[in-house]
Parts: C-alpha cells; structure tokens; sequence
C-alpha cells in the first residue's frame, strides 16, 4: 500500500479540504465537489423516453386483452349455436354431461335423445346440453 487515496464530498457551500494524518510514505488528500459532474457523463445519460410510448403501450395491452376475454368466447358461441341450429333427426350426438345419444326430436330449445335402443330410453335435453355433433366428425 504505497499510496493511499482518500476521498471526501464536499458540502454544497464550496470545496473544503479534509485533514488527514499521513499514512505511509506518500500522502493524498483529493476533494470532490458533489454538485460537479464527472467528464463525459451528459453522453451517458439514456434519453427520457415519451408519455406517449407508455399509452400505446398500455392501448396494446387493452385490445389484446378484448380479443382474448370478447372475441373468441363469441366466436365460440357462435359455433355452437350454428351446430345446434343443424341438427336433425338421426344425427348421433354427444352432450357436455358425456352422454351419446341420437336426435328423434327437435321442439325449440328441446331436444330429444334416444339413448338406449334396447330399451327405446329417451331423454330431453336443452339445445345448450349438446356439445359436439358426432355425425361431422364421420363425413
């Protein structure tokens, strides 16, 4: 440790010098203006970057956002209300509840289903309870 550097901020009123107590051989006391910039640091400095950029930003957030909650659920609903909406008698279906049946009746917003052909068991159900259309998927 030949020379030893000791580094004091200096108060706003002006530079002042700090005492020191020799150490070694060589003494330095170095004093440095708080308030004063070191060489080349303006260049350094990033830019302040727009208001602008933040509410684009935010504008891309909110209609990514619409798509995913709005539009495709919609879109959604829109394909099974045309599925449901071509659906016939003897068309082999399957509701969301899991069970195959085949259309013998359509009344409004009533469907009925054959079940069992040993046992002619029908049951009704909501044309909402009809999740997949099985006679698409054969073609």
């Amino acid at each position: 440790m030949e020379n030893l550097w000791i580094v004091a901020a200096a108060g706003t009123q002006g530079q002042s010098e700090v005492p020191a107590e020799p150490v070694g051989k060589e003494q330095a006391i170095t004093v440095v203006d708080s308030n004063a910039q070191a060489p080349g640091t303006e260049a350094a400095q990033k830019p302040q970057s727009s208001p602008y950029s933040m509410l684009i930003f935010v504008a891309a957030i909110l209609i990514m956002m619409y798509f995913i909650m709005f539009r495709e659920p919609k879109k959604r609903q829109k394909q099974h209300q045309q599925m449901v909406q071509s659906l016939k008698k003897n068309d082999r279906v399957r509701t969301i509840g899991g069970i195959f049946g085949t259309v013998v009746d359509i009344k409004g917003d009533e469907i009925t289903l054959k079940i069992d052909e040993a046992n002619n068991t029908k049951i009704k159900v909501a044309a909402s309870a009809i999740g997949k259309n099985l006679m698409n998927e054969e073609k």
